[in-house]
């Protein structure tokens, strides 16, 4: 008993005012591992109440609930058991002003991935598009979000973009989206004809909905051209590159079939000889 007792009171000096003994080393593991139980179970409980969504939200929202809870625990552990942190953390002040620092775009990261998270302003599987990068939402996490774009590359976006930048949520008010594609067609073209078979192009692509008719706006009068726009109705907004370049296609062929041109800018150039 009284090696034991000794063994407990084995004291190791970290500093002249900080001594740290097994009893206390073996508290703090007790506090933990006891912290680490309620926690548990109270992941549990939570978790038998809420549906798959937001099972996944409220597992990152827990790891940083987790992290702050062991943080306290362990400042109160050793508070308890006679470390007084107060004269350790005045020793290492200018250490934790740049930690603090250092860290400030990570908290800020974190921040943000609660809020985003808590006001549900963006959801698993929705197309966004920040700072002109265009990405499918794979996954939220607590610091980054996970994103595929278009061309199939993974982007992994810090959470305090979606505060700090302007996000467009191309699937926020629903899967449906319209799209348009651009082009001009020569002055003297047969209008009707050239609505007639751009309707049609937009009707026959599979991927093209067919519970909302296509439309074709006559934009403007160019200087060499008439400027057309077809508006279109897709079911995933992820696909528009390609189904637009499928049109663009169908277009060009279906152009030619009924000699409708597209015409380019041209130049002419008057060479004059000067005079000599």
């Amino acid at each position: 008993m009284k090696k034991l007792k000794e063994i407990l009171n084995y004291s190791i000096n970290i500093t002249d005012d900080i001594h740290l003994d097994v009893k206390t080393i073996l508290f703090v593991i007790l506090v933990f591992f006891l912290t680490s139980l309620f926690l548990k179970l109270f992941k549990k409980i939570v978790n038998r109440k809420l549906d798959e969504e937001n099972k996944g939200k409220f597992k990152a929202v827990f790891s940083f609930i987790k992290y702050f809870v062991y943080s306290i625990v362990f400042i109160i552990a050793l508070e308890s058991s006679g470390i007084k942190l107060s004269v350790l953390l005045a020793g290492s002040a200018a250490l934790l002003v740049g930690i603090g620092l250092g860290l400030q775009t990570l908290f800020q990261d974190i921040m943000s991935g609660i809020f985003i998270l808590v006001d549900k302003s963006l959801h698993v599987n929705d197309i966004i598009e920040i700072e002109g990068k265009v990405g499918k939402v794979e996954e939220i996490r607590l610091r980054t979000t996970r994103t595929v774009t278009i061309d199939n590359k993974v982007l992994i976006i810090p959470n305090h973009k979606f505060l700090t930048s302007s996000l467009f949520n191309w699937t926020q008010n629903g899967t449906q989206t319209t799209e348009g594609i651009q082009l001009s067609v020569s002055y003297g073209s047969d209008l009707e004809l050239v609505k007639s078979v751009l309707i049609g192009v937009a009707e026959a692509h599979p991927k093209v909905l067919k519970s909302m008719t296509p439309k074709v706006l006559l934009t403007d009068f160019g200087e060499s051209s008439l400027q057309f726009k077809l508006l279109f109705v897709i079911n995933n907004s992820y696909e528009h590159v390609s189904i637009k370049s499928d049109l663009r296609f169908a277009i060009d062929k279906k152009f030619r079939e009924h000699h409708i041109t597209i015409p380019f800018p041209q130049k002419n150039i008057h060479l004059i000889n000067p005079t000599k």
